[in-house]
């Protein structure tokens, strides 16, 4: 690796032309890169809910639809309403009931399902728009908003669509923001902890860099989430900002030891950087990759997106940063100041001093802590996490309002069942508790007439040659409880009758999100804790320190995720799930890094306190500039934005940094200090205690 570390001091020039050079593919990359704002389509294709849609596409031509509220308007008025969504690019076909009947018919003579689901006592009505292509395609939101141009103030357009296509613009709107706050809280950071004014622009452009290479990147992927693409460049600021630190002060004292000869020392920085950078890395690349056990896909999208960011950000570590550090390295030195952060001597003794006091805290909260982590309250709604201000949401409460509804679902059936059949079916599901109604094409007229007695295209509207699509309104909203358990009973009437049958739409997906992020949730958990356990112990050889260090994060976890519980707050089903493996992945590095002074002093046969306070007293500044950094880049973010499911993540982020560094300073120590025999004995590096005599 010295070698290569000679090159690139050789040719700091060349390499910072080709960084600029290849900024001009990435940042094509990046602009190609589809964008995917609806989650549930991360859930696994096998779900019976994910078939069933692929069903409606291929036998109806329809991939999504939006209920649409219409309030105050007069019939004819609703008919041309109804005549001009239809016109809409990417509408397949609107629903109402002139799509049945003949507008001449009164009201009152309809069937009373269809009066009672078409129509209230005050005059609104509403009707089903079904779209081309899938929830969150391109063409379906283009769709909502020409909607939402031609329909008017008296009318709301609700259903999932609409809320992707309000996520997708809080979205857009807000990104560049999230950058720039996450950019500018992190230069106060470094300004006050690098002695250059210099110096934390150049990493700032550094990390840039690479995120924008990050990013381009992504094109192999064909798409990412909004999710990851709004958390890559915070998160990869701030678990990659340590590297630059690193080399920047390997390259000082390198300096020093040759006598100011620049190159030199940046080879054998480079050199050393990488070495611990790699084994430093290792433990974020891991936390990562435990994503990628969940099923729930939007695990794999954003695990495999930070890998590769990590691993870029190495890269660009070892290669660009060094060229240009040398490069400006005059400029560094003229705007050298001294830095703003005090010494930490006198607290850091204080601290391994009192250590019995941290066990003592440790122990008072650990049962509180855990008891909340097991508790905290999470939510699955997707309108749940976003402005009660936007259409969608004011959309979805209207209907709630004018309709007493929350959500319709979908009956797909194979054909063959007896028209009485199909009715029995939906007279059994009317009875389960929160169904409002329950409609299929033979409730038009009555289940007794023939189907020739229906208009051929009112047929083809809800029947194909292979299945048949039926309606059924809750009262109860998606993604509760109560809903949950209404569907399940559905799905085993439907399939009571045919076993073919499926029940689909917003509220059983969410069901399905549910029932796949809880599993998830165990699973990614237990990946992390696996995968990092086996690093530690190759690491240090040892069979105690992989527990004590992941127990010591997964304290800190679990304080973070109880904050919730007692404050009262509801998460967004995917916080609870990414939170924990980021966490340790990102933040056991700063325990690993006391631990590897302390086992170095220890080899070296210092005593136990001496080993201890030398390793807490050196690692207490990087341990609290790092943490101090990821808390830098999440922290504005999570404040600002609108999207609580990017919101919440970086307010968990932000505070599990914090308490990751408050209890890797406090309680990681007073472990090394009461189990130390233990430690020593089962891991390899340590000497036993010399009785306080340690070699100096």
């Amino acid at each position: 690796m010295l070698a290569f570390g000679k090159w690139v001091s050789k040719h700091n020039i060349l390499i910072m032309l080709l960084a600029v050079l290849l900024l001009i593919p990435s940042v094509f990359g990046y602009i190609k890169t589809k964008v995917n704002y609806d989650v549930l389509s991360y859930l696994p294709s096998s779900l019976e809910t994910v078939e069933g849609q692929d069903v409606m596409v291929d036998e109806f031509g329809n991939g999504a639809f939006s209920v649409i509220v219409v309030d105050n308007m007069e019939m004819k008025d609703v008919a041309d309403l109804k005549a001009k969504i239809e016109k809409v690019d990417h509408v397949t076909d609107v629903l109402w009931y002139d799509s049945f009947l003949d507008t001449n018919v009164p009201i009152e003579l309809l069937p009373n399902d269809i009066k009672e689901a078409l129509f209230t006592d005050d005059g609104a009505t509403m009707m089903i728009a079904f779209f081309d292509n899938t929830t969150s395609a391109d063409e379906t939101m283009e769709a909502i908003e020409d909607m939402r141009s031609a329909v008017g103030k008296e009318c709301y357009i609700s259903g999932m669509s609409g809320i992707v296509t309000d996520i997708k613009n809080i979205f857009l709107a807000e990104m560049p923001i999230y950058v720039v706050i996450a950019a500018v809280m992190s230069l106060l950071v470094l300004m006050a902890a690098m002695e250059s004014f210099v110096v934390p622009f150049l990493f700032l452009l550094d990390i840039g860099i690479a995120i924008v290479y990050n990013l381009g990147s992504n094109l192999f992927l064909g798409q990412i989430s909004y999710i990851t693409q709004a958390l890559v460049a915070i998160l990869q600021l701030g678990v990659t900002m340590d590297y630059s630190i690193f080399l920047l002060n390997t390259y000082a004292d390198k300096k020093i030891q040759y006598n100011n000869d620049k190159q030199r020392a940046m080879a054998h920085a480079i050199s050393n950087t990488f070495k611990s950078v790699t084994a430093s890395s290792v433990t974020t690349i891991a936390g990562f990759a435990a994503l990628c056990f969940m099923t729930f896909t939007l695990g794999m999208d954003l695990g495999v997106v930070m890998m590769k960011g990590v691993v870029i950000g190495v890269i660009c570590c070892i290669t660009l940063l060094p060229a240009m550090i040398l490069t400006f390295d005059g400029a560094i030195e003229k705007t050298t100041h001294k830095s703003f952060l005090p010494s930490f001597d006198r607290a850091s003794a204080f601290i391994t001093r009192h250590y019995k006091i941290w066990i003592v805290i440790f122990a008072v909260m650990l049962i509180p802590a855990v008891y909340g982590n097991n508790h905290y309250g999470i939510y699955y709604n997707l309108d749940t996490s976003l402005p009660d201000t936007l259409d969608s949401s004011i959309a979805n409460d209207k209907m709630e309002e004018t309709f007493q509804m929350n959500n319709i679902q979908i009956i797909l059936m194979k054909n063959g069942l007896s028209a009485s059949e199909k009715q029995n079916m939906l007279n059994e599901i009317k009875e389960v508790d929160g169904i409002k109604w329950a409609l299929g094409y033979n409730s038009l007229l009555g289940a007794a007439l023939p189907e020739e007695l229906l208009p051929e295209d009112a047929l083809t509207k809800l029947k194909t040659d292979n299945y048949e699509m039926m309606f059924v309104c809750s009262d109860y909203k998606a993604a509760t409880d109560e809903v949950n358990e209404q569907i399940a009973k559905v799905q085993e009437i439907v399939k009571s009758y045919s076993e073919d049958g499926s029940v689909i739409g917003e509220a059983p997906l969410m069901k399905d999100l549910q029932d796949v992020t809880d599993v998830d949730l165990v699973n990614v958990n237990t990946a992390s804790i696996a995968a990092i356990f086996i690093i530690i112990l190759i690491v240090f050889k040892s069979i105690s320190l992989p527990i004590i260090l992941v127990s010591v994060i997964e304290f800190a976890i679990c304080v973070n995720m109880a904050v919730p519980y007692y404050s009262g707050e509801t998460l967004p089903f995917v916080a609870g799930i990414v939170i924990g493996t980021i966490q340790l992945g990102a933040t056991v590095d700063y325990a690993i890094l006391m631990t590897s002074r302390y086992q170095k002093e220890r080899g070296l046969g210092k005593s136990k306190m001496e080993a201890i306070g030398i390793a807490h007293q050196t690692s207490m500044k990087s341990i609290i500039v790092s943490g101090t950094s990821l808390f830098a880049a999440t922290f504005g973010v999570g404040l600002y934005s609108n999207i609580d499911m990017i919101g919440a993540i970086c307010t968990l982020l932000s505070r599990g940094a914090v308490i990751s560094t408050i209890v890797v300073i406090f309680v990681l120590p007073a472990f090394f200090m009461i189990l130390d025999p233990i430690i020593v004995r089962t891991s390899g590096g340590f000497l036993p205690d010399s009785g306080g005599k340690g070699k100096k």
